[in-house]
């Protein structure tokens, strides 16, 4: 099974220049914890969880109002193809020790591929299982 076959097409991205505070509200209204990060022409530039605005943003006594999500967003952005197995894709959240996963085509978001998304799958438990391993130690093989 690909990456292509369960991820998620509908995908919510933000701008960089947005604020935090209108990251925050997406997260609220459409009940997520990540956000992909695409510049105008449409390429992943970030990601930005519900955590990097807690700690990156209030716990650093910003103003969400006045914070670019490029200030706070992760820039290094591990992404898979579409065309990837499920297998490779679980086994690349598990050692990275990521629950969300961005898919691109030439640099283009896509989809996004979650823990969940494979934990919704029978055929996909085992993966999701051997990830959330990896991803809940305190073992890093980075």
């Amino acid at each position: 099974m690909k990456v292509q076959d369960i991820m998620s097409q509908q995908v919510i991205g933000i701008d960089p220049d947005e604020t935090v505070e209108v990251a925050a509200r997406q997260f609220a209204q459409y009940n997520i914890g990540a956000l992909p990060v695409c510049g105008k022409d449409g390429k992943l530039c970030g990601l930005v969880t519900d955590r990097d605005l807690v700690t990156r943003c209030v716990a650093a006594n910003r103003s969400p109002a006045n914070t670019k999500v490029r200030d706070v967003m992760t820039s290094q952005v591990v992404s898979v193809k579409p065309e990837m197995e499920i297998g490779v894709a679980a086994h690349l959240m598990g050692r990275q020790q990521i629950r969300r996963l961005p898919v691109t085509e030439e640099g283009r978001l896509c989809g996004m591929i979650s823990l969940g998304d494979l934990a919704s799958r029978e055929e996909c438990a085992m993966d999701a299982a051997d990830a959330l391993t990896d991803i809940t130690s305190n073992i890093s093989e980075r």
